[in-house]
Parts: C-alpha cells; sequence; structure tokens
C-alpha cells in the first residue's frame, strides 16, 4: 500500500491549492485518514482529518479556509486549502491509521500508513 500525494507548490499569499492523497490500492473503507504538515525545524502537525463515517476535524489554525474531502471510487482524499498565508507553508502529509483494501488474497487491513509528502510554499 502507497499512498502518494500530490498539488503543492508555491502560491501567493491569499492564494489556493488542492492537495490529493490516493491510495496505490483499491480501497474498500477506511477509520481515518488525515493531512499534517511540517515546516522546517518544527514538528509535524495535524492539520485536518476525516472518517470513513465522513466526520471531518481541522486545527483552529486551518478552520474555515481549509476542506478535506474523500473520493471513495478514486481511493483519494483531497485537501482544498484556500487563503493560504506564509504560515501554512511547509511539506504536506498524507495519514491512514488503518484501511480495508482489496489485496490478492482477499480484503486486508493496513495500519499506519504515511505518503512522502508534497511541498507548500506561500509567499508574500
Amino acid at each position: 500500500v502507497q499512498l502518494v500525494e500530490s498539488g503543492g507548490g508555491l502560491v501567493q499569499l491569499g492564494g489556493s491549492l488542492r492537495l490529493s492523497c490516493a491510495a496505490s490500492v483499491g480501497v474498500f473503507s477506511f477509520n481515518t485518514m488525515s493531512w499534517h504538515r511540517q515546516a522546517p525545524g518544527e514538528q509535524r502537525e495535524l492539520v485536518a482529518s476525516i472518517t470513513g463515517g465522513g466526520n471531518t476535524n481541522y486545527a483552529d489554525s486551518v478552520k474555515g479556509r481549509f476542506t478535506i474531502s474523500a473520493d471513495n471510487a478514486q481511493n483519494t482524499v483531497y485537501l482544498q486549502m484556500s487563503s493560504l498565508k506564509p504560515e501554512d507553508s511547509g511539506r504536506y502529509f498524507c495519514h491512514s491509521d488503518r484501511l480495508l483494501f482489496n489485496s490478492t488474497s482477499g480484503p486486508r487491513w493496513a495500519v499506519d500508513y504515511w505518503g512522502e509528502g508534497t511541498l507548500v510554499t506561500v509567499f508574500s
């Protein structure tokens, strides 16, 4: 199982980006998918999460500006980011705590997977 992030880049203050996290396997269901970010010299922090039931949670710093969503048919989780600020810069990582996927030997659980991240840089 791989989680592959994309959509990062260089954006001006106030701009928008949409990040994608695609699973390399067919996913039947998941417990919680989340986005985290890490700025240079800082600890990784939770930005947003979504449960398999569609419940979402956001860090206070991004509430009202970021939206997390899941497209189960595409095995992809998105993070729509708007009104971006320089302090939103960092590497954004996708995480799955537990997902049920379609393996060659039938449905299996994959636990605690991270993607390699995509870099977001917001300049003023």
